[in-house]
Formats: structure tokens, sequence, C-alpha cells
């Protein structure tokens, strides 16, 4: 259970909300991604910033999953570094890339979560709800909830526990 430095956590969130681009802003959180990813034991970074072959879907993190049986092999991880929540547009073309993958499984790392409410099955939350029939599930991580997080263990925990509330509620908790 590798200890996650949370200097380190903080340092990278700061770079993100003080960067001048969008395209700053975006790899700060994908460098808090690789970091605070990379440390799981039996998880490689293998991909960043990959286009696919037709030049029309980017990937900002693949992982690779070798020890925790209960998650898939490939993961891949979105980046959505912005001042506001993320909306049902940007979920919905994250699921696509996970369908035009064959993938059942993606993150969504975000500073403010995803718009509408989870309870009314809303905005954003409804794209989830929808691809779970096509048993396709997505998760989101907040960057307070990585703040929060003293191990990778924790980490591990979390994730776990997020996709449990996905079977249960139909949605992302």
């Amino acid at each position: 259970m590798p200890a996650i430095d949370q200097a380190r956590v903080q340092a990278l969130i700061s770079i993100g909300q003080n960067a001048a681009t969008t395209f700053d802003k975006g790899r700060a959180l994908e460098d808090l991604i690789c970091e605070v990813f990379g440390l799981i034991p039996g998880i490689a970074i293998t991909h960043r910033n990959q286009m696919n072959q037709f030049d029309t879907e980017e990937i900002d993190v693949a992982l690779f999953n070798e020890d925790i049986h209960s998650l898939p092999n490939i993961i891949l991880v979105e980046a959505k570094n912005w001042s506001n929540r993320v909306g049902s547009i940007e979920v919905a073309w994250l699921l696509t890339k996970l369908q035009n993958r064959g993938l059942d499984f993606g993150i969504l790392v975000t500073t403010h979560g995803i718009t509408g409410d989870a309870a009314d099955l809303s905005r954003a939350h409804a794209q989830v709800a929808a691809a779970l029939v096509q048993k396709r599930r997505l998760i989101v991580i907040t960057t307070a909830e990585i703040q929060a997080l003293q191990d990778t263990d924790a980490l591990v925990k979390l994730i776990k526990t997020k996709l449990c509330g996905l079977a249960v509620t139909g949605t992302v908790s």
C-alpha cells in the first residue's frame, strides 16, 4: 500500500488551477492521474494522449491492470480539469470511446463532477445510467476525492465502492 504524497497532489492541482491554457490545465490533471494511479501495485501507465488510427478520438491515459482481479485489464481514464462540472455531451463522448474500443469500463477524473442530479438521472447522469444497459460502466472521481486519499489501498477501495454504487443505484455517486 504505497502512500500518496498529498503535497505532490496539491502541487499538481495548483499547477492546473493556475495554468494559462486549457492544454496546460489538462496536462496537469493527466500528470496527477499518472502520478496517483501509477503508484497502485500492478497498474502500469501504457499510453498517454494517444489518438486512434483515424485521428478522431484521443485517449488521455490508458492503464493496464495486472493485479486487481475485480477490475478489467485495460482501463481508459479521461481528464477534465474544468471550472464547471462536465456535461452530458462529454460524458456521452467518453462512453462512445469505450464502446468503439469494445471496453466496458472507464474512469472520468474531473475537478467538479458531472452535471445533473443522480436521483433524477438528469443531464450527464442520464448518460451514465443509459450506458449500463449496454454493459458499459463509467465512474467519476473528483480531485477533492483524490486529495482525501492517503494511500493506494484507499484509491482501489474508492474505485470498487464507486463501481458497486453504480450497480446498486444506476448512476455515479
